[in-house]
């Protein structure tokens, strides 16, 4: 099956089943679904959350309450901005800076909460978190189709923010785990950290590539993304 037909299946399935949650519908998006907060909490209990200092969370309804227990906990979260579009490209969310942690956990109020920053001022990453579309318990990830969290991943690793050692989770469904093998590609990035409301898989050695893929991006797409040109050869 591949990544689009896998979609499909799976946003179907989560409508049917009456397990997608706000915003409807869960088609054409990272899926909000019930038990977030669960899953949400389990990996807030492992200790590659506990240990983080500053995270990197992808702004999709499904991982606010991840944003949530992180301000809580007292860790810096920083969110790429729409499409990488600007030159200051992160938004930083410093807790002690905050005056409504609720607020900062959306989309809107993360804006407001927080500060844009440029690849220069961000601090070293200890956790990635990432939404997902489907998963598979051997950590491949489908997301919604733009190729943006896997460009942001990559970014960090140019900037030397990530590395191959540093954790990458997703929360997601128990419907969105679905059996592998799943069409991958050379620049998606393999979840360590697949976790549910029911449980935390723990995939092992998985795939992360090297750095920014030039051959995906068009001329068009490089010059809408400014960060980039600092990189290109």
């Amino acid at each position: 099956m591949d990544k689009q037909a896998l979609r499909e299946r799976v946003w179907d399935d989560l409508e049917a089943s009456g397990e997608a949650r706000f915003p409807f519908p869960p088609h054409g998006r990272i899926p909000n679904f019930a038990g977030a907060d669960a899953a949400a909490q389990r990996l807030a209990d492992e200790p590659e959350f506990r240990a983080a200092d500053a995270i990197k969370i992808n702004p999709d309804s499904p991982q606010r309450p991840v944003r949530r227990l992180a301000l809580e906990a007292g860790k810096t979260l920083y969110m790429a901005v729409p499409r990488l579009a600007e030159e200051e490209c992160f938004v930083e969310l410093d807790p002690d800076r905050i005056d409504d942690i609720d607020n900062a956990t959306t989309i809107g109020g993360a804006d407001e909460e927080g500060v844009q920053v440029p690849p220069d001022d961000v601090a070293p990453i200890d956790l990635v978190v990432s939404g997902s579309v489907a998963v598979t318990e051997d950590g491949d990830r489908i997301g919604k189709g733009e190729g943006y969290s896997d460009l942001e991943y990559a970014l960090l690793l140019e900037l030397g923010l990530v590395d191959g050692e540093t954790p990458v989770a997703t929360t997601v469904h128990e419907r969105q785990v679905v059996e592998g093998p799943v069409e991958t590609a050379a620049h998606d990035v393999g979840m360590d950290l697949v976790v549910t409301p029911e449980r935390v898989v723990r995939p092992g050695e998985v795939y992360k590539p090297a750095g920014i893929d030039w051959a995906l991006l068009s001329e068009e797409r490089i010059a809408e993304i400014p960060v980039l040109e600092r990189f290109r050869l």
